[in-house]
């Protein structure tokens, strides 16, 4: 099992709940997934735990992913993927950019790393997120700097 983590916040969270596991600290988006975990195999269990934003889940909420997809400001949809468990049910849509505004009110996450890892094929992904702002950056800012 190797947990994937974007941020030395999150690293620091992620060495303390999971005492003895490998972490791999990616750095914040797309890219930086690509280039960190591109030689993993893809039978690896990966968790991918950090960070979100929501507009609707409260601050501090653990949540857990069920499903996950680019994200495009346009009309434009990418593929989805079905990940971790079948009682999970949050969306988590990954973005290039910082979220600050999302008119639907559903149990929507939003990352900058998830989509990429799905993408890469790994067989066996978790993702457990807990927000830390509602779409505000001066609020992520606030909660995790």
């Amino acid at each position: 099992m190797i947990v994937v983590v974007a941020t030395d916040e999150e690293y620091k969270v992620a060495k303390e709940r999971f005492k003895g596991k490998k972490i791999i600290k990616t750095g914040v988006g797309g890219i930086n997934v690509i280039q960190a975990l591109r030689k993993i195999p893809k039978w690896k269990r990966i968790i991918n735990f950090g960070y979100c934003g929501s507009n609707n889940i409260p601050i501090g909420t653990e949540v857990r992913v069920g499903f996950c997809s680019h994200y495009h400001k346009t009309e434009y949809f990418d593929r989805a993927w079905a990940i971790g468990k079948k009682t999970d049910v949050i969306w988590c849509l990954t973005s290039d950019e910082f979220v600050e505004e999302y008119k639907d009110s559903d149990d929507i996450v939003f990352d900058m790393e998830l989509a990429y890892i799905c993408a890469l094929g790994f067989k066996h992904i978790e993702s457990i997120k807990i927000v830390s702002d509602n779409l505000s950056l001066k609020e992520y800012e606030e909660n995790i700097g």
